[in-house]
């Protein structure tokens, strides 16, 4: 659908990645559900597909040889990918948009191998005891002579199995403030295989089966002051500037598996009958219809409205955290209904709504759990107000 002020050429967009994650994506979704598991040749061929068609880092600009596409266009593709398996449409090629703070030799080294699809990055900052209080890490590095010498875990680090290196956000320092001490952050880049830096298996989740989570773990890593990404100490601003696109990630993603599960309801609607008429047309089942789609235009007017925001450079922070946060609480609302309106077929695996239902718990709770989206809208509603 057309919708926020979107023009033609973003309807093309949207309708190709949209055709895409049927035609490669759908197929095979059953068996990553059933073996939790993103064979190596599946994985291969959506990557080659992606750069064939143009799409590969298109969240990166022209100048390294992207796409270049802004942020209400990347929006429109992250939402048509969160129709089809977060495990699959993974390898369609999103790098972290933060590798442009890379320079010098580390442009060649990851940036542009990641741009590419050579490279595969991960991204890791939450830990066992630092997940919501970022820095709340205990994941530190410390000096010695020209090198960082690295200590600590990180837990939930999507997409590490098939990282070639990954971003890590690593306390190296702490000043005292009138609130407390306060940890400053550096960002560095880890490459797999470095001696003292271990990648194991992760948890076994109920949401987005084979998107596995990953454990790191460093015990002694040495890391050179070139694995710095962007400045000493200064991970928390080039971390602030991430989640912004992350969470209009989640948001967007949160729409586009909305639109697909209210398909399933509303055909079924449609063609189920009982009581001698389709159920449909009971005042019970069409009304849900009705607030279903409802939120979910309000959530896709909304997202959009926060990426546009971004575009024009205006403010956008509770903007993007009102966007995540009723994005994803809506996606549990609608998924919800949908099983509702199937009755008890919507809780058997013939149908993908139970999976779409576990997948969605998960969205209220990484890129900033709903509590920390609130609690950001209502600062910046205080905080205009002197409070």
């Amino acid at each position: 659908m057309t919708i926020y002020g979107t023009t033609d050429e973003h309807t093309m967009i949207a309708e190709t990645v949209r055709s895409f994650v049927e035609n490669e994506i759908y197929p095979h979704e059953e068996l990553v559900e059933r073996t939790g598991h993103v064979p190596t040749e599946i994985a291969q061929e959506i990557k080659r597909k992606t750069i064939e068609l143009g799409f590969y880092a298109c969240n990166f600009p022209e100048s390294v040889g992207c796409a270049g596409l802004n942020h209400l266009e990347f929006a429109l593709v992250e939402r048509e990918l969160g129709r089809g398996s977060m495990a699959l449409n993974h390898f369609f090629g999103r790098p972290q948009n933060i590798l442009m703070a890379c320079e010098g030799d580390q442009v060649e080294k990851y940036l542009m191998p990641a741009v590419r699809g050579e490279k595969m990055d991960a991204l890791a900052m939450t830990e066992p005891g630092a997940g919501s209080d970022v820095r709340g890490m205990k994941c530190s590095a410390v000096r010695d002579g020209g090198d960082w010498v690295v200590n600590g875990t990180k837990h939930f680090i999507s997409g590490a199995e098939h990282a070639d290196f990954i971003i890590v956000f690593i306390a190296t320092g702490e000043d005292q403030t009138p609130r407390g001490p306060k940890k400053r952050i550096t960002a560095f880049l880890v490459d797999r295989g470095t001696p003292g830096f271990t990648i194991r298996d992760g948890y076994k989740s109920v949401s987005h089966r084979g998107y596995q989570n990953m454990i790191l773990e460093f015990d002694d890593c040495r890391l050179p002051d070139a694995q710095v990404l962007g400045e000493v100490d200064g991970g928390f601003e080039v971390m602030n500037t991430w989640l912004y696109a992350t969470r209009i990630t989640v948001a967007t993603m949160s729409v586009g598996r909305a639109r697909r599960v209210f398909d399933y309801a509303l055909n079924y609607a449609a063609e189920r009958e009982q009581f001698g008429q389709k159920i449909g047309k009971f005042q019970g089942v069409s009304f849900q219809l009705a607030d279903m789609i409802t939120e979910i235009d309000a959530a896709d007017l909304l997202t959009l409205a926060s990426a546009d925001r971004l575009d024009k450079g205006l403010p956008a922070n509770r903007e993007i955290a009102s966007a995540k946060l009723y994005a994803s609480e809506m996606l549990s609302r609608v998924t919800d209904a949908a099983i509702q309106v199937h009755g008890g077929m919507g809780l058997m695996d013939d149908y993908p709504l139970e999976r779409f239902w576990r997948d969605a718990r998960v969205e209220r709770i990484w890129d900033g759990t709903s509590e920390i989206q609130r609690h950001i809208i209502s600062r910046d509603l205080l905080r205009a107000l002197g409070a």
